[in-house]
């Protein structure tokens, strides 16, 4: 029972997959959406006076 368990996990920890995209892409494209909503925070209140 151990030693199938061990047989096991050691060809999960194997099995790689690949990323439909380059990591950096991630990042990237994480970092643009971002400040897109950060922008977009920022536009919505221009028009209040401060409490």
């Amino acid at each position: 029972m151990a030693m199938s368990f061990t047989v096991r996990a050691a060809e999960a920890a194997e099995q790689t997959r690949e990323l439909p995209i380059e990591p950096w892409a991630v990042g990237l494209l994480s970092f643009v959406v971002l400040v897109l909503l950060l922008l977009a925070v920022l536009s919505f209140g221009k028009g209040r006076e401060h409490t």
